[in-house]
């Protein structure tokens, strides 16, 4: 099973996104490195996971945000 995570950074800079469980728990990285200004998307592959809740948070520079996604079998 594949997500596909939409992100737009306003400002080049290193950008990070995490994935978390309900609990809060990181369960990988999918992104950490530096990325030019601009709109992107990131595959997401959730094969190992459960369904579920989880959460995946977008730090750039100063800029941070956490949104839910519901992962169904």
């Amino acid at each position: 099973k594949k997500k596909k995570i939409k992100f737009s950074i306003p400002k080049s800079d290193i950008v990070q996104i995490k994935v978390y469980d309900i609990l809060g728990k990181e369960v990988t990285t999918l992104l950490n490195e530096y990325t030019l200004a601009g709109t992107y998307e990131i595959e997401f592959f959730a094969n190992s996971l459960p369904s579920g809740v989880y959460f995946y948070r977008i730090i750039s520079g100063i800029y941070s945000e956490t949104k839910k996604m519901i992962l169904l079998r």
